[in-house]
C-alpha cells in the first residue's frame, strides 16, 4: 500500500493550512482540462507540446489535492467527441496517454492514490486498455485520493448506458417501476459509489460543461479560469477552492434555512447527503 502524499513544505504548506482552516475543502473536485492546443499555439509549439505540458498540470494538481485532503478528483481526459479530431493527433494522444499511465502509476501508488476510469473504455486502443486495467488493479487497495480518469466519456453516453441497464432490469423483473427514483438511477451510472462533485473547475475561460457528468453536476459549484490547462498549477487550484469556500450551497432552499439548519443530522445535512452521497 502507498505511504501517502508527499507533504507540502514552506510557503505552500502555510497556504494549505490556511485553506484547511478557513472553510470546507471540497470532497470531490472535477476538472475539464481545456486549452492544451491553444496554449501550444500561443507559445509557437505543436499541439502535442501542449498535451505534454498538460501532464505536468495533472501531476501537480493530483499531488496538491492529496495533500489538502480532497477525497475524489475526476479529470475529463478524453471525450467521445475527441475521436473526431485528426487521426494523427488522436494517435499521438493515445501514445501520450499510454506513456503517462506507465510513467505516473508508481508515483501515484506510492502516494496512496487509487486509480479508476469511467467511459467507453473498450473504444481505447488495446494496449491502453491493458495498461489502464493493470494500473487500476495495482492501486485498488489504496485508501487516499481516488483519481478517476474520464476516458472516451460523455454525459449523454453515461445516461444512455444507464437507461439501457435500467430497461433490461425492468424487463427481467429485477426492479419495478415503483423502485425508480434518483438514488436508484444514480446507481446505474458509471460514477456509482462516488459522491457528486462539489466543485467543477474549467480552464480556458469557456462557459460550458461540454457533455461532462450531466447528471452528477446538478448542484455542483462551477469555477471558470481563463488559464489554459498547461498553465494550471496548484496556485490556481487554491484560488478555485477559496472561491468555493465563499459560496453558500443552498440546494434549492433559502439562505435563512441553511443558516438555521446546517448540522449534518438536520434536514439540510440529510439533503446534502441525498444529493452528493454519504
Amino acid at each position: 500500500m502507498g505511504r501517502g502524499p508527499k507533504l507540502a513544505t514552506g510557503d505552500d504548506k502555510r497556504v494549505q493550512e490556511t485553506l484547511q482552516g478557513s472553510g470546507e475543502i471540497p470532497r470531490h473536485i472535477a476538472i475539464i482540462m481545456d486549452g492544451n492546443g491553444r496554449w501550444a499555439k500561443q507559445h509557437g509549439m505543436p499541439r502535442i507540446a501542449g498535451h505534454n505540458e498538460g501532464v505536468e498540470s495533472v501531476r501537480d494538481t493530483v499531488e496538491a489535492c492529496g495533500q489538502l485532503g480532497v477525497q475524489f478528483l475526476t479529470l475529463y481526459a478524453w471525450s467521445t467527441e475527441n475521436w473526431k479530431r485528426p487521426q494523427e493527433e488522436v494517435s499521438l494522444l493515445m501514445r501520450l496517454l499510454l506513456k503517462a499511465l506507465k510513467d505516473e502509476t508508481d508515483r501515484l501508488h506510492t502516494n496512496n492514490v487509487r486509480i479508476k476510469a469511467i467511459g467507453d473504455i473498450a473504444a481505447l486502443p488495446q494496449d491502453v486498455q491493458n495498461e489502464l486495467l493493470e494500473d487500476i488493479q495495482k492501486t485498488n487497495d489504496n485508501t487516499g485520493l481516488t483519481l478517476t480518469l474520464a476516458l472516451s466519456y460523455s454525459g449523454r453516453w453515461d445516461l444512455t448506458q444507464a437507461i439501457k441497464h435500467v430497461a433490461a432490469d425492468l424487463k427481467a423483473g429485477k426492479v419495478s417501476e415503483a423502485d425508480l427514483n434518483e438514488r436508484l438511477i444514480a446507481g446505474y451510472l458509471s460514477t456509482a459509489g462516488t459522491p457528486d462533485p462539489d466543485l467543477l473547475i474549467r480552464t480556458s475561460g469557456e462557459f460550458r460543461i461540454s457533455n461532462f457528468l450531466l447528471w452528477q453536476l446538478a448542484y455542483t459549484e462551477i469555477y471558470i479560469t481563463k488559464k489554459y490547462w498547461p498553465a494550471f498549477r496548484r496556485d490556481e487550484l487554491y484560488d478555485a477552492i477559496r472561491d468555493y469556500q465563499r459560496r453558500e450551497r443552498r440546494f434549492g432552499m433559502v439562505s435563512e434555512q441553511v443558516k438555521q439548519d446546517n448540522g449534518r443530522d438536520g434536514y439540510f445535512g440529510r439533503l446534502i447527503r441525498s444529493v452528493t452521497g454519504p
